[in-house]
């Protein structure tokens, strides 16, 4: 362990992020707990018996539960196996594979569901050829089916590049063996590299039921009375703001209560079924013949054709000419001249807002990052779990939390900038800090302890020598930090004002509004924006891709 100094500069550090932590998201979550049961400003539980005593109410908590599952069934039964195929098959064209699975997944998950509404929606194009072609009506993409479908196959890279991470930490020793006893195909699958696996696994898929719980975009463009519980808190929110907004707190706690449960529940599993596993001989790309490798061939293109075919469409769109709000032949840059003019100001306001938060971010996931895995203490460790919240809590109560405690002096950040930058920073700060932390178990203290025993002071040996070794690891948390800042919606939606509207926001209102042009073109521009960062980041790293 590294020698204490006389003036030790990270306890400072330590107890700087935890009042940081129990002032901008402890004390809000509190005051929402408060809240919920404060009704009309006396105690009392009867906004939670109002939630229970309608079916309503509680029916849209069955929907919630209802998509978050079935999508985190879907996601690991379509990912794990693409995973697999691309790291044990030869696939054609399998670069540029991997970076179209990553692309489509750092859209919005609403602007998918745009997409799907576009193609098979009442009046889109699939529908319409169908019908008109062959007098087919096509399965209806709106309500449970539609959510389902946009939420699958937009979160599926999420647990495939969990998975495929995974995978390359196994021994191929083991598959030897395996295949030695007669262990092959599918069952090999299910019987050796899948209990390997299988903590990266719920990892991933918790990452999805935390995502899929917490959308609020996607069940209201498509949801048609499929309501889900972001909705409803955010009808109820608005609708009661400024009366009585404790029930919206209550199904806020409850949603918060279920969310720790189950990343408890997770945490618990994925501990008991560890195993610690070292590649000296990686996992082998092999080249399949026959059937097995046409099969192997069409699942992976299928599911890619599918996943990136809304952005595709969007940005096709997006060169049509429109008349009014309907798109007629022809093509044009009209969409973009009118996103430009009417909601350009979300654009410069995208990029202030998103790297103010950003900077923030970086800087406190290095400390933080630093403090919980060099210096592990009670106090640490409860800086860690502080870390984790973000993660559990879906972005409309958190934007509820905030509203609710900062509305009033001293600190009244309602309406202004801050808050927004806040609720990024809060919400995205885990992504940094967990890759900050990885790679940081990697690098030996040993150069560190040898430059305080040569008289470089503590900050000078974290500067020279722990923090470029740590560089890897911040950036690619930072490039997934960066971009699902660019796709917020769920929080933004409830803080925003005119002067601090972003991107996501002005597709979302654009859509709502049948500007399908102006929509598709902010769409495209954001796509572009995200392509940009990612060849950035490739750049830099020489990698293809992102660690999770």
């Amino acid at each position: 362990m590294i020698e204490t100094q006389k003036k030790d500069m990270w306890k400072w550090v330590i107890y700087g992020s935890l009042i940081l932590y129990a002032v901008f998201l402890l004390y809000p979550l509190l005051s929402l707990l408060v809240k919920s049961v404060l009704p009309g400003g006396s105690f009392g539980f009867s906004s939670f018996g109002k939630f229970f005593a309608n079916k309503f109410y509680y029916g849209t908590v069955i929907n919630s539960m209802l998509v978050t599952f079935s999508v985190t069934i879907c996601t690991v039964l379509l990912a794990v196996p693409i995973a697999y195929i691309l790291n044990t098959i030869k696939i054609k064209f399998s670069s540029t594979i991997q970076i179209l699975i990553l692309l489509s997944s750092v859209s919005a998950p609403f602007i998918g569901a745009y997409a799907w509404i576009l193609l098979l929606g009442r009046s889109g194009v699939v529908t319409q050829f169908f019908k008109q072609t062959f007098n087919i009506s096509t399965p209806d993409i709106y309500g449970f089916t539609g959510i389902l479908v946009v939420l699958t196959l937009q979160l599926c890279p999420l647990v495939y590049m969990y998975v495929s991470g995974a995978l390359k930490t196994v021994d191929s020793s083991l598959i030897e063996a395996s295949e030695s006893m007669g262990c092959t195909g599918i069952k090999k699958m299910l019987k050796i590299v899948g209990p390997l696996i299988l903590p990266t696994i719920l990892a991933g898929a918790l990452l999805v039921f935390m995502r899929a719980l917490a959308d609020f975009g996607t069940p209201m463009l498509i949801g048609e009375g499929f309501r889900t519980i972001p909705v409803l808190i955010f009808t109820e929110f608005i609708s009661e703001m400024g009366e009585d907004d404790s029930f919206a707190a209550a199904v806020s706690v409850m949603v918060v209560v279920f969310a720790t449960s189950v990343f408890l529940v997770q945490k618990l599993i994925a501990k008991r079924k560890a195993y610690k596993m070292s590649s000296l001989r990686p996992m082998q790309i092999k080249e399949e013949k026959g059937i097995k490798n046409v099969l192997a061939h069409l699942f992976v293109y299928v599911y890619i054709l599918l996943a990136i075919l809304p952005q595709l469409y969007v940005i096709y769109t997006s060169f049509l000419k429109t008349s009014g709000k309907i798109f007629v032949k022809g093509y044009s840059l009209q969409s973009y001249a009118a996103a430009f003019s009417k909601v350009g100001d979300s654009i410069i306001n995208t990029f202030i807002l998103a790297l103010s938060a950003l900077a923030i971010i970086i800087v406190l996931a290095i400390l933080i990052a630093y403090v919980t895995v060099r210096r592990p203490s009670a106090l640490t460790n409860l800086l860690d779990v502080s870390t984790m919240l973000p993660y559990i809590v879906p972005g409309s109560i958190l934007g509820i939390a905030l509203l609710t405690a900062f509305n009033k002096p001293p600190l009244l950040l309602s309406a202004t900038a801050i808050i927004m930058i806040l609720s990024f920073a809060i919400r995205r700060l885990p992504y940094t800090i967990r890759s900050s932390c990885a790679i940081l178990h990697q690098v030996s203290i040993a150069s560190e302890e040898a430059a305080i025993s040569l008289g470089a002071g503590q900050f000078k040996t974290f500067m020279r020598i722990t923090l470029p070794a740590m560089l890897p690891g911040v950036l690619s948390g930072a490039v997934l930090s960066w971009l699902s800042i660019l796709t917020e919606l769920s929080a933004s939606i409830l803080l925003y004002t005119i002067a601090t509207r972003t991107m996501t926001i002005a597709i979302y209102t654009e859509v709502l509004r049948g500007n399908y042009g102006t929509a598709a073109a902010l769409s495209s521009i954001l796509s572009f924006i995200t392509v940009i960062t990612l060849l950035i980041f490739f750049r830099l790293t020489g990698k293809k891709e992102l660690s999770m």
